[in-house]
């Protein structure tokens, strides 16, 4: 089969399997996860439901798989605010409010679709990859004299991962930058 057939078929799978993640989570939050059927879903993808069926067997891989996608976009976010120009403590700060925000978002999944979207291996596979490259911007920090020494990268990054959590919870902006500067504040040196 030639190179370009190849391609095109690979580009349609993926133009149709974005188009299913992104009606199923609109259809969930506009109905909730119990309501929303894979024949919905199909008639609104602008697919058939046999086709649908080769994707995915039912809505809540569909949803985990929407999820998966979402973590991954979230780490590479997180992944280019580390990697910018700039000093430790300033690449810190900016992948610490991210993530932050990030959490704010998070609360908008329901009870049952946060127990369905948060049990998979992939969330504690992106909270370790979360908690090993704030540790390595936690180390670089202490270097420079950024952030105290007194306290292992590990432990900082645990605190900082916990303490933004409660990110969720918050409504507003002001809300979510304060929280992310008391977080910094826990970071710094004591003088």
């Amino acid at each position: 089969m030639p190179k370009l057939w190849n391609e095109t078929i690979e580009e349609h799978r993926r133009a149709v399997r974005d188009a299913v993640l992104e009606t199923t989570a609109s259809l969930v939050a506009e109905q909730g996860l119990r309501a929303v059927t894979m024949s919905r879903i199909a008639e609104q993808s602008g697919i058939g439901r046999a086709t649908l069926y080769k994707y995915f067997p039912d809505v809540e891989s569909i949803m985990t798989a929407w999820h998966e996608r979402q973590i991954s976009g979230h780490l590479s976010q997180l992944a280019e605010l580390r990697d910018r120009p700039g000093t430790p403590g300033e690449r810190l700060a900016a992948v610490l409010e991210a993530y932050a925000f990030i959490q704010q978002q998070r609360n908008g999944h329901g009870g049952e679709l946060s127990a369905l979207l948060h049990r998979g291996d992939h969330v504690a596979h992106a909270e370790q990859h979360l908690r090993h490259f704030i540790r390595g911007l936690l180390a670089e920090a202490v270097e420079v004299g950024e952030v105290r020494d007194d306290v292992a990268p590990d432990e900082l990054a645990d605190y900082c991962i916990h303490a933004l959590a409660a990110a969720g919870s918050l409504t507003s902006k002001a809300a979510v930058k304060r929280l992310v500067a008391v977080t910094l504040t826990g970071l710094r040196l004591q003088d």
